[in-house]
């Protein structure tokens, strides 16, 4: 007798486009991991900026269709390839830059299944991989971040803004968070910043430059197409600007670099190579054993209305904290 063909629930894109392309498909084949995958039950899937770019066809990747979109996956092993000793069926685990986790189940290389910390719960841990690996490989890996240094972090109460203040404050800078509500503002001082600015006021500039006359070491930029050019004067001597999350072209003066001998980089978790993704990790781990990285999780949105989640991910709304799709 033939042996009948489990199916889950899955968003499918079968175009590039809007928000309406992403479709809820009931009767999806649960996938089976081939000797180096693990096979995940998703808890939950966090959202992210860049999954609405590849949406849209925009981006530097375009994925062969149809696809399913989510990289930020929490859950348990269902089961494990051949060549895979270090998970079993059952444990607790998360992903980092894996794919189609938009779905009740997901395969993931084993390279990008991480053990979620007991002190988490699946939303926290959805929260986790493009986030807090992103705030990690900016601080750490690409701006060389050092104690003392002063960093301000734009867009401070969103998932990657709230890792970086957390992380900052652990490593024993001088945070400053700018965000765009009372709320936001509140929440990006209860994750470590010093200071706060919301960036929805005139003057908030002048007040940074007030605040730190000999200008800011390093600036984490989460809309560079809006913040460059006054990030720039914002930056002291050898000061860097990280650019993480940019959503269009922005005229700037490259005068502005020289006497300082400024450092404009961007920040591509698609970069990172598997020790890099390690190393991530292990930072991370030691950061929940320790109690300073405690995931803010925001909106909770049914799988069934990722589409909202994408429209609401880059309104003009302000964000508070992580936004995941629950299962």
């Amino acid at each position: 007798m033939q042996q009948a063909v489990r199916v889950m629930r899955a968003i499918r894109m079968r175009e590039f486009g809007p928000s309406s392309v992403l479709r809820l498909q009931t009767d999806v084949p649960v996938p089976s991991p081939n000797d180096k995958e693990v096979l995940i039950r998703v808890r939950a899937c966090g959202v992210n900026p860049v999954d609405t770019y590849i949406r849209t066809g925009t981006h530097t990747r375009r994925p062969e269709l149809p696809w399913t979109p989510g990289g930020d996956v929490a859950g348990t092993v269902e089961s494990v390839g051949r060549s895979i000793s270090s998970f079993k069926a059952g444990d607790r685990v998360y992903t980092a830059l894996a794919e189609g986790g938009y779905a009740e189940f997901v395969c993931v290389a084993h390279d990008r299944v991480f053990t979620l910390p007991a002190q988490l719960d699946f939303p926290q841990g959805a929260a986790l991989g493009v986030p807090y690996f992103t705030a990690y490989r900016a601080l750490v890996q690409k701006a060389a971040t050092r104690p003392g240094e002063t960093v301000l972090i734009h867009g401070a109460s969103g998932g990657v803004g709230i890792a970086l203040c957390q992380m900052a404050r652990a490593l024993g800078t001088r945070v400053i968070g700018t965000a765009g509500s009372p709320e936001g503002l509140e929440l990006v001082a209860k994750h470590g910043a010093h200071s706060t600015f919301n960036h929805r006021e005139d003057g908030y500039v002048g007040r940074i430059q007030e605040l730190c006359p000999r200008g800011v070491d390093v600036v984490f930029e989460m809309l560079a197409n809006v913040n460059l050019p006054s990030d720039l004067k914002l930056l002291g001597q050898n000061g860097r600007v990280v650019i993480i999350g940019c959503r269009g072209a922005v005229e700037m003066n490259p005068r502005e670099t020289l006497l300082r001998e400024l450092h404009v980089m961007g920040v591509s978790l698609f970069n990172c190579n598997a020790e890099e993704r390690q190393e991530s990790a292990a930072a991370l781990r030691a950061g929940v054993e320790s109690g300073w990285l405690r995931p803010a999780v925001g909106s909770r949105i049914p799988l069934e209305e990722a589409a909202r989640a994408h429209d609401e991910i880059i309104s003009s709304s302000p964000t508070l904290g992580k936004m995941v799709l629950t299962m």
